[in-house]
């Protein structure tokens, strides 16, 4: 029997199968992924992966074959594109189910002893046939840091960037390092200059694919903008009433101008 409540977050490579409505995209229910699916239902695997209790009721992580390809009425899309379809719980849970499921497609052979290797029976983690070793899922941390100097903060574009779109600083981090050492070392390496007063903003999962974004606030001390040529196209000081065209809503680095912008607006007495 169908249930009509459930969600079905189904992959095909990292594109998210959606409902294509009068009012937009959505996600399918059991009815609406068998129709998506007909005969290619035998090429679409269910994945066992916790979605952390981010969801009420039934969901349903499927891994479709590389091949499949939508039907009229549904579409393929990226998780970014398909950020503006979904509530922040929805998008945060098929973020979840993607890194899970890419997780479980990339460890299916033992990094130790190359032997193939199976789900752990209790623990979140793929374990070898031969050797035991476990692989658990991965996360990588980077820290994304606004250079702010009074009413100014300090951007940054990469070469892959939108026309026009500019953000804030940001890199992994490193073995052996904390996020503070990131913090200084990727502003040094990056844009050159030197800044002190680190203030923790917030984090975020970041499923491109599979960061966790620490966000920091700074303050320039000192030093002239010299960028990393292999890495960043262009650095500037923006005011914040010249903003230049910003990151999407959905990213940290959004929520990190639109906060400097409210405390420029209503500074502290």
């Amino acid at each position: 029997m169908t249930d009509a409540r459930a969600r079905n977050f189904a992959f095909a490579g990292r594109r998210l199968l959606m409902v294509e409505g009068q009012a937009g995209l959505s996600l399918p229910d059991d009815e609406g992924l068998a129709t998506a699916l007909g005969p290619a239902s035998d090429h679409a695997t269910v994945v066992d992966v916790s979605l952390r209790g981010r969801l009420d009721g039934v969901s349903r992580v499927h891994d479709l074959s590389g091949e499949f390809v939508a039907p009229t009425g549904f579409a393929l899309v990226g998780l970014r594109s398909a950020h503006p379809h979904l509530t922040d719980e929805l998008f945060g849970a098929a973020a979840t189910a993607l890194q899970k499921l890419e997780w479980i497609r990339s460890h299916q052979y033992c990094s130790r002893c190359g032997k193939p290797t199976d789900r752990h029976p209790t623990y979140e983690a793929m374990a070898c046939r031969a050797c035991g070793h476990l692989q658990f899922p991965r996360l990588a941390p980077a820290v994304i840091v606004l250079i702010e100097a009074g009413r100014r903060v300090l951007l940054a574009r990469g070469p892959g960037f939108p026309e026009g779109m500019y953000s804030a600083i940001a890199g992994f981090v490193e073995p052996g390092e904390s996020l503070e050492e990131a913090v200084h070392r990727e502003v040094e390496e990056e844009v050159g200059v030197r800044v002190t007063d680190l203030r923790y903003f917030g984090s975020q999962p970041w499923p491109f694919p599979h960061s966790l974004m620490v966000g920091f606030i700074v303050r320039w001390v000192g030093g002239d903008i010299r960028i990393d040529a292999e890495e960043i196209e262009d650095a500037q000081w923006f005011d914040a009433d010249a903003l230049p065209s910003l990151p999407s809503r959905l990213s940290i680095a959004r929520s990190l101008l639109e906060d400097f912008l409210v405390r420029v607006a209503h500074p502290e007495p």
